[in-house]
C-alpha cells in the first residue's frame, strides 16, 4: 500500500475516506419525463408538469438511463438486482418543486462491487456500497457579490435540471488519503467516460463529488467522527478539500477537542472547510416506496447482454497499451485513461507511426502545448491530426527534420493551420545533412573555438558536444547533429 496520506502528521492517526459521486447521465430526455436533458438552456425552458411536480402529474421511468446505470454496475464488479425499488426522499427546498426527489433506499440497482486504483506504485482495492438511480434537483444561484448563501441578497432557481437522471456511486470507507481519493475519482471519470453514459464534465456539473471524512488513532478499530464536505466540483478541490479537513481534525484531536458529525462547505479561494449545517440521517428524509413507479424488474437476458456490449474499459486499455505498444507505465497511464487522447493515439499507431514515439510525443509536446492553451484533444485534433504527427515522425526518423526544427513545425502548423510541407519549406525547417553545406559550419566552429579542439584533441571526448552545439548555433538550428559530430570527428582527427 502507498504511505498513508493520513499519517502526514506522523503514524499517531489514520484517515478514512469514502466518496459519493453524482453522475449526470446523458440521455435525450429527463429521468421521469419527456423533458430535453441538455446543459446551457435558457433556464426554465426544459420543464414540464411532471419535472415541476404539478398535482396528478405521473412519472415514467426512463429506459435508456435504467440501461446506464446497468452498464455502470457491471464495469464496477457490482451484483445487479433484478428487483429494486424507487422512494421517495423527502425534504423542503426551493430546489425540488414536489418537495420530495425520486430516488433509491434499501433496494438500489447495484450492489457491492470495487474500483482498483494505483498510487506510489501500489494497486489498492476500494470497496463499492452501492450504485443507486435518482433524479436531479434544480439549480440554484444565489445572488449577491460572493456568490454565497449567507450573503444573497436573492436566489434565482433553474428547474432545467430538475429530473435530470443522476447515478450516485457510493464508495466503501476504504480510501486512506487525499492522494488515493484524487486516484478514485479520476479512474472513476475515467471509466464512467469509456461506458460513455456522461460527459463527466465536473466545471457543468455533470460530475460532482461529497467526501466523508474521519480521523482516528492508527490502529483503532472504531471509526471516528464523520464529517461531509458536499459539491466538491473539480478534482483538486477534492484533494485541497481532504487534505485541510484531515489537517483540522488531527489538530482537534490534539487540543482535546472531539469533531461533531456535520455538513461543511469548501472555500476554493481561502483552502479551508467551514460548517455549513448538521449532517442530516436517513430517517430526516422520512424515506418511503414512491406510490407512483412500480417496482423496477430487469430481465437476467437483458442485463447479460449489456454485459456483452461493455467497451473496453481503461485498465485493460493501459495493459493492452503497454504490452502491444511498447509504452512505458507512465505514458500508458496517461493516454490509457483518456478517450479521447487514446482514440488519438491508436489513429496514429494505426497508420504505422513506433508507438513509443507517438506517446513521448503526445505526453511531451503535445500535451505540455495543452496545458498551456486549456484546450482538449478533439481541439487539438482538428489543428493537428494524428495523421499530421505520424508525417512529422516520419520527417524526423528521415533525417528532414532536427528535434528542434520538428517542435517548431508542430507549433506553426497548431498556430496557422497550414499543412506541414508548406510550414516547412516556408520557415527554412529542412534540416541540412549535405557534407558540403556543413563544412563551412564546421570550419567556423573550429577556428573559432582553438581552445575546445585543443581539449577534443587531448583526449576529452565530451567537448565535441559544445563543438556541435556552435555549428548548430550557426545554422539556425537546420543542421544534421549527427551528421556535424561525425564530419567533426574526422576533420579533428586530421593532423
Amino acid at each position: 500500500m502507498a504511505e498513508n496520506a493520513g499519517t502526514a502528521a506522523g503514524d499517531e492517526f489514520e484517515t478514512v475516506i469514502g466518496l459519493e459521486c453524482h453522475v449526470e447521465l446523458s440521455t435525450v430526455t429527463k429521468m421521469f419525463c419527456g423533458c430535453r436533458n441538455e446543459f446551457g438552456a435558457e433556464p426554465n425552458t426544459n420543464v414540464c408538469p411532471v419535472c415541476l411536480g404539478h398535482p396528478g402529474s405521473l412519472p415514467v421511468p426512463n429506459e435508456k438511463a435504467i440501461e446506464h446505470i446497468v452498464r455502470i454496475g457491471l464495469a464496477l464488479g457490482c451484483e445487479i438486482a433484478t428487483r429494486s425499488l424507487f422512494h421517495r426522499k423527502n425534504y423542503f427546498y426551493p430546489d425540488m418543486p414536489k418537495n420530495f426527489q425520486i430516488s433509491q433506499y434499501d433496494l438500489p440497482v447495484c450492489v457491492g462491487g470495487h474500483l482498483d486504483i494505483e498510487v506510489g506504485g501500489r494497486v489498492r482495492r476500494i470497496g463499492i456500497t452501492r450504485v443507486h438511480m435518482e433524479e436531479d434537483t434544480g439549480k440554484t444561484t444565489h445572488a449577491g457579490v460572493t456568490g454565497r448563501i449567507g450573503q444573497a441578497e436573492y436566489a434565482l432557481v433553474d428547474y432545467n435540471r430538475a429530473g435530470v437522471p443522476l447515478v450516485e456511486i457510493v464508495s466503501e470507507p476504504d480510501i486512506r488519503s487525499p492522494e488515493e481519493a484524487r486516484a478514485y475519482l479520476v479512474e472513476l471519470r475515467a471509466i464512467l467516460e469509456a461506458l460513455g453514459v456522461s460527459d463527466v464534465r465536473m466545471e457543468e456539473g455533470s460530475l460532482r463529488c461529497d467526501a466523508n471524512v474521519s480521523v482516528r488513532r492508527t490502529g483503532a478499530d472504531e471509526l471516528g467522527v464523520k464529517v461531509e464536505i458536499k459539491n466538491l466540483n473539480s478534482i483538486r478541490s477534492l484533494e485541497r478539500a481532504l487534505g485541510y479537513e484531515r489537517d483540522r481534525q488531527i489538530e482537534l484531536l490534539r487540543a482535546g477537542g472531539r469533531p461533531v458529525q456535520e455538513t461543511r462547505h469548501f472555500d476554493e479561494e481561502t483552502g479551508t472547510t467551514h460548517t455549513l449545517r448538521s449532517k442530516e440521517e436517513a430517517f430526516d428524509y422520512r424515506y418511503f416506496p414512491e406510490p407512483d413507479l412500480p417496482p423496477l424488474v430487469l430481465d437476467p437476458a437483458w442485463i447479460e447482454e449489456i454485459r456483452a456490449r461493455l467497451p473496453e474499459l481503461p485498465a485493460a486499455r493501459r495493459e493492452r497499451f503497454r504490452r502491444d505498444h511498447g509504452l512505458r507505465p507512465e505514458q500508458a497511464a496517461i493516454l490509457g485513461s483518456d478517450a479521447r487522447a487514446a482514440e488519438y493515439f491508436e489513429r496514429a499507431a494505426a497508420l504505422g507511426a513506433p508507438g513509443p514515439a507517438v506517446a513521448r510525443w503526445m505526453t511531451q509536446d503535445l500535451a505540455a502545448h495543452l496545458n498551456r492553451t486549456g484546450q482538449g484533444w478533439s481541439e487539438l485534433a482538428g489543428r493537428f491530426p494524428p495523421e499530421t504527427l505520424v508525417e512529422l515522425l516520419r520527417r524526423t526518423e528521415e533525417g528532414e527534420l532536427s528535434s528542434t526544427g520538428a517542435k517548431t513545425a508542430f507549433e506553426l502548423v497548431v498556430e496557422t493551420g497550414r499543412p506541414l510541407g508548406e510550414v516547412i519549406e516556408d520557415r527554412g525547417l529542412r534540416q541540412v545533412s549535405d557534407e558540403s553545406r556543413l563544412q563551412s559550419w564546421v570550419e567556423e566552429a573550429i577556428a573559432e573555438n582553438p581552445r575546445l579542439v585543443e581539449q577534443f584533441r587531448g583526449g576529452k571526448e565530451g567537448v565535441l558536444n559544445a563543438l556541435v552545439g556552435q555549428v548548430m548555433k550557426k545554422s539556425a538550428g537546420s543542421a544534421n547533429p549527427q551528421a556535424v559530430s561525425k564530419l567533426l570527428r574526422s576533420r579533428l582527427a586530421e593532423p
